[in-house]
């Protein structure tokens, strides 16, 4: 068998993470670590289960660190979220367990119960809350912590659900304005500053345009349950509504068009967004995620056009020296090696004029990302192991980067990226 160089590094990270009792032990100190997708034992899961998928390495390992994770209680209800506690092994026991029929299947069979549930609770309170005129957390409906990660979650396991379609029913509803003290406002605008909390550098609020914690994560479900033929009334207008709020705040510059993170009620006033200097174009945050979102939209609604002009602009921002040089680390999340898998994933998807550029791109986006460094974030204070900032989310990108081929498991599924 020829090892691809980003197989090799993927296999050298996950060599380095072998044994989950071998792992940094400031992490292993810590109880979030064994439930957090983001940062902690899931998310390196993830890894050794596309590697066991792809026959590049045992299962044995992603047994392990699925054990890990299950020594003890795991979250669910309120303080449970798609990245932590229940919802998170959920994700990881599914993975694995689509290459290993029968196994998994008690445990996944309460969390999916407990997932629903936390799911239908949710959905009833921000229904209530809806009904009642009032704003949103960016915790009600974002991909992290809110519903579109539950929806991520049901569309992966069970697309046509009645609780999956319910969350899908929940953001075409999100997608319509809410009218507050005599002011029409998109109806994902939330009352916080980005952290979800108040800010006082954003008093009244914020519209976020994010895949992570904004309109564009739920604009990507939506996408993706459309084209798998998982639809609920209003879908397609909902995601007509969402493009074209996008394309109101799109800015196009010299280097391409792109999105701010933001739209601040300043900016709703005047109707000019005022991005300053260019922003990297992260997967979390700016055009890598939100043109993905509207590539996946366009192909949702057979809009040529659209698709075109989402492929060309992600492109552009993928070739602009200014937002690469914001690009400062090489995390999946905010960083090269997100970048890569993006580009690498849209150029699966991409129309036959745009395809070849695309794709050109991915092998200087992972030289960029420094995939040797890789092992040493295992090790890193500030990043770690983990999925999202950390050494395990860099080799998975890696790997998928480096194949012409989707991943083997749907560990991105939780990145509503494919």
């Amino acid at each position: 068998m020829i090892i691809h160089p980003a197989q090799r590094l993927a296999m050298d990270v996950a060599d380095r993470l072998a044994d989950p009792d071998a792992a940094p032990a400031d992490y292993r100190a810590k109880d979030w670590w064994r439930q957090s997708l983001a940062h902690g034992i899931p998310g390196v899961a993830l890894l050794h289960i596309e590697l066991a998928a792809q026959g590049l390495r045992p299962w044995q390992r992603a047994h392990d660190w699925l054990a890990a994770t299950a020594r003890a209680p795991v979250t669910s209800g309120p303080d449970s979220h798609p990245y932590h506690g229940a919802p998170a092994l959920a994700h990881a026991l599914a993975c694995a367990a689509e290459h290993l029929p029968g196994s998994y299947q008690r445990p996944l069979h309460t969390l999916d119960r407990q997932l629903a549930g936390d799911a239908r609770r949710r959905l009833d309170a921000a229904h209530r809350r809806i009904e009642g005129g009032q704003l949103p957390a960016l915790a009600e409906f974002d991909a992290i912590h809110g519903l579109t990660g539950y929806g991520a979650r049901l569309l992966h396991r069970d697309p046509g659900s009645e609780v999956g379609r319910a969350v899908l029913g929940y953001l075409v509803r999100l997608a319509e304005p809410l009218t507050v003290d005599g002011q029409e406002l998109p109806g994902w605008w939330t009352p916080s500053g980005p952290s979800g909390r108040p800010d006082a550098r954003f008093p009244g609020g914020h519209a976020n345009t994010g895949a992570a914690h904004g309109i564009a994560g739920a604009l990507s479900l939506l996408s993706l349950a459309a084209r798998r033929t998982t639809t609920v009334p209003g879908h397609l207008d909902a995601l007509r509504t969402i493009c074209a709020w996008l394309d109101r705040w799109r800015q196009d510059t010299d280097r391409g068009p792109a999105w701010p993170y933001w739209i601040t009620p300043a900016e709703l006033r005047t109707n000019r967004a005022e991005q300053g200097a260019p922003l990297r174009p992260s997967w979390c945050y700016g055009t890598a995620g939100v043109g993905r979102a509207q590539q996946l939209a366009a192909i949702a609604l057979g809009d040529r056009g659209r698709q075109l002009a989402a492929e060309n602009a992600l492109a552009d921002a993928l070739t602009d020296p200014a937002q690469l040089t914001a690009t400062t680390d090489i995390s999946l999340c905010h960083g090269f090696a997100g970048l890569a898998h993006i580009a690498a994933r849209a150029a699966h998807d991409a129309l036959p004029e745009t395809a070849p550029r695309l794709g050109a791109l991915v092998p200087a986006l992972l030289t960029a990302a420094q995939p040797a460094a890789a092992l040493a974030l295992v090790d890193a204070p500030d990043a770690g192991p983990g999925l999202l900032d950390g050494a395990a989310g860099v080799a998975l990108a890696a790997l998928a980067a480096g194949s012409t081929d989707p991943p083997s498991s749907a560990w991105d599924a939780c990145l509503l990226i494919s």
